[in-house]
């Protein structure tokens, strides 16, 4: 098993286990991987997701090497099929996910960890954390998505000095750009990323999921088609427990419980 799952109240921690390999995504993790979310979303005990690394050297060092060898050795569909659409496919899962997912950034991510980073809703970093985009040293652009994703987040010029160089940036500046939230001192990382959870699953899970997919699938269209995403998602929530309890909560002044609402 190359990933592990942990409870910590109702957030399932969850830890790319490869510590040896800089805990880096060969095929078999990414496939596990997926497998993992999906046993994740369907548990409702589970309100939110923290992912991170083994050790304290990686989050992740990218896809793995020996993998993209083979793959590319067989040739361009091979390459496709096994490169770009599994890794594309864990991206998409990761960036699309209905409940929050918080990348706990404990050391370097590179490649394909950086392209997990920046399709997770929320990211917090380690202040020892680095990022990089290391594929053109390979002789090929990124393949799990990060030529699309990280020029939306920290605008083309500075995408392209990522993508175009290799070059590291630390923690700070992967902050100041938009890659994390923000940068916290690295053994308080964990604590971190988990009550930030936890300060989103006091709240109705249907309105945190409506939020995601609101915030998620609006994000890159026209204005008007966004407004009607954010109108479908907000008539979701209407008839909700959440929505009820909520109003009720602010005309009698009172406080919300951890947990609002299971599913």
């Amino acid at each position: 098993m190359s990933v592990d799952v942990e409870m910590a109240g109702p957030v399932a921690v969850t830890t790319i286990n490869r510590p040896d390999k800089l805990n880096a995504l060969d095929y078999a993790t990414i496939d596990e991987l997926l497998d993992v979310l999906d046993r994740i979303e369907e548990n409702d005990a589970v309100r939110a997701v923290v992912l991170t690394g083994a050790g304290d050297r990686a989050f992740s060092a990218g896809a793995d090497i020996n993998d993209l060898a083979r793959s590319i050795a067989g040739g361009t569909e091979r390459a496709l099929r096994e490169i770009v659409r599994r890794g594309q496919g864990l991206t998409r899962r990761v960036e699309t996910f209905p409940k929050p997912l918080i990348a706990a950034v404990n050391g370097l991510a590179y490649g394909g960890g950086c392209e997990v980073t920046e399709a997770a809703p929320l990211a917090i970093a380690s202040d020892r954390a680095t990022f990089a985009k290391p594929e053109i040293t390979l002789g090929f652009p990124p393949p799990f998505g990060g030529s699309q994703r990280l020029p939306r987040h920290v605008g083309r010029k500075r995408g392209l000095e990522m993508i175009l160089t290799g070059d590291p940036i630390d923690a700070q500046r992967a902050a100041e750009i938009g890659i994390v939230n923000r940068v916290v001192p690295h053994d308080t990382l964990m604590d971190a990323a988990i009550q930030l959870a936890h300060r989103i699953t006091r709240h109705s899970s249907t309105a945190v999921t409506a939020c995601l997919n609101a915030v998620t699938r609006g994000i890159n269209l026209p204005i008007d088609e966004g407004l009607a995403v954010e109108a479908s998602w907000f008539a979701v929530t209407v008839p909700s427990e959440g929505v009820r309890e909520g109003i009720q909560r602010f005309l009698t002044r009172t406080r919300p419980t951890p947990v609002q609402e299971a599913g």
